[in-house]
């Protein structure tokens, strides 16, 4: 089964077709298709990834998946959230993962509670107007570390600490950090509505 990824973060390629592969599942970038990324107008995880999710099914005419996900900062009342992916450009820096990490320090700088989430909200659209979207929800709770640790991953993985492993996000090996993150548990979720809706088996019926 070919599905339309509705994101072109090569990251989340790698991670979300690495989950998906026990299904048979092909992701394919929506860019790959000629695909514009979808308007973001929305201030829930949920209302972006569907509006996302709809909008490259549309187009492609495939079943989609979206992604929706960002980081909750409890000093900052739950922000950046939706607004993750530019969360740098409003204090003057270009958009990009290191840029969102220098201004993440910045602003924590002397901030004693450094608690934060990740959340990521996949929604899964088998066409455009799907009545029942598949929607799953997950939550990686951590602390921000004072600066960067760790080489792997990407985005805010570097700075994510937390406090089971003794590690941040980017120290862990990938297979770990994927069974741990909020994106690999919403995946796991995914995984199980998507068996359970859309793979099933018909019920056998009795001669």
């Amino acid at each position: 089964m070919k599905l339309v990824l509705a994101s072109n973060n090569t990251g989340k390629l790698a991670e979300l077709q690495a989950l998906f592969a026990p299904l048979g599942v092909e992701l394919v970038r929506q860019s790959d298709l000629g695909i514009p990324e979808a308007p973001e107008p929305h201030r829930t995880f949920i209302e972006n990834a569907l509006a996302k999710a709809r909008h490259a099914s549309q187009i492609s005419g495939l079943p989609a998946l979206a992604d929706d996900a960002g980081l909750c900062v409890e000093a900052f009342g739950g922000l950046p959230g939706v607004d993750t992916a530019y969360y740098a450009t409003q204090f003057g820096y270009e958009k990009g993962d290191a840029s969102n990490v220098r201004a993440l320090l910045e602003q924590l700088a002397g901030q004693s509670d450094r608690r934060a989430a990740l959340v990521s909200t996949l929604v899964a659209v088998r066409r455009a107007d799907d009545p029942e979207p598949l929607v799953a929800t997950g939550r990686a709770p951590g602390l921000i570390t004072q600066q960067p640790i760790g080489d792997n991953g990407f985005g805010f993985d570097p700075v994510m600490y937390l406090p089971e492993f003794g590690q941040t996000f980017a120290q862990l090996p990938t297979d770990v950090k994927n069974a741990n993150s909020h994106r690999g548990k919403a995946a796991r979720q995914m995984l199980e509505l998507m068996r359970e809706r859309w793979f099933a088996p018909p019920p056998a019926t009795r001669s």
